[in-house]
């Protein structure tokens, strides 16, 4: 029987009407997918039943794509290096991101059975202390995170963008070669349903990076950007009473959600640890390796990046 998490009634529903989930051929799944993984000689991946089963929900139970998305997870994580040595939530840069509260998770949703709520604040830390790098190996591990959500695997995400604070020291950081990167992590390399991203606060000069992130998504995902020139009208996507206390909600204060928020990464502490054993050996793939051109590769006319 399939070692995975028990959804909730509402959730449970949602998997078998939206993602083609069938619970009598999860465990079939399950085992087509670690006999895939095992007969790749390039491939060292996770084989627990919850890690595999948020790539089958994610891709809809189309085994093809689930194996293709988890070949990426792992070849981006072995392109990146420098981003995922330090995969330790106890490390000083990712401390630094956690006490800073530059990622926090909602606690509820719009519908039971809806997205996940996840805000995003670059405006709290130092871009003078901070590097690009940094900012991706943080990244990498959220996304690690929120594979172990159900509500994220299931009902999806919708990332709330503030923007506040954000200096031209910020934006000079996200290059279009990083913003390609960002764009591969977040939308092909792991199974989360991205239902939208809302901008609030948006400073002067953010116009050139939104633009260039729009380029790097693909069309479903451009579609689903916003940008709001006021608080009130993200309202009319999310509730206000979801939303932090300081934005006007009823959903907990700042403190207390990047407490909950640091609570929940240590707790994953030795599960997030583990994944510096697994990637990918590209000398030993059959056909073409995937390398850090291949997967992240741009055209040389925008490798620049003008903020006025």
């Amino acid at each position: 029987m399939a070692n995975i998490r028990t959804l909730p009634e509402y959730l449970a529903l949602k998997a078998q009407n939206e993602l083609n989930e069938v619970p009598e051929t999860i465990e079939e799944d399950l085992n087509a997918l670690k006999t895939w993984i095992e007969q790749q000689p390039h491939l060292r991946a996770r084989t627990d039943d919850q890690f595999l089963v948020a790539f089958l929900r994610g891709c809809k139970y189309s085994l093809e794509r689930a194996k293709k998305k988890i070949d990426i997870h792992y070849s981006v994580k072995t392109n990146t290096h420098d981003y995922v040595t330090e995969c330790d939530p106890l490390c000083d840069k990712n401390q630094y991101f956690i006490k800073q509260g530059l990622v926090l998770s909602l606690p509820n949703t719009i519908t039971p059975d809806g997205a996940r709520i996840v805000f995003i604040r670059p405006g709290v830390y130092d871009p003078a202390k901070i590097t690009m790098n940094d900012l991706m190996r943080y990244t990498i591990l959220i996304c690690d995170i929120l594979i172990l959500d159900d509500q994220w695997t299931v009902g999806g995400g919708i990332g709330v963008l503030d923007l506040v604070n954000v200096t031209v020291a910020h934006l000079i950081q996200y290059t279009p070669l990083s913003m390609k990167k960002l764009s591969v992590i977040c939308q092909d390399a792991v199974p989360l349903r991205l239902k939208g991203i809302h901008c609030i606060n948006a400073p002067p000069g953010f116009d050139t990076v939104f633009n260039l992130f729009k380029m790097v998504l693909n069309e479903k995902n451009r579609n689903r950007l916003h940008v709001h020139g006021a608080l009130e009208n993200l309202y009319k996507h999310i509730p206000q009473k979801l939303l932090p206390i300081e934005y006007g909600g009823e959903g907990g204060s700042l403190e207390d959600l990047t407490t909950c928020w640091e609570n929940m990464i240590l707790k994953n502490r030795d599960y997030l640890m583990e994944d510096s054993k697994y990637g990918t050996d590209e000398k030993k793939r059959p056909g073409r390796t995937n390398t850090e051109e291949t997967l992240f590769g741009i055209d040389g006319s925008f490798r620049k990046l003008d903020i006025d």
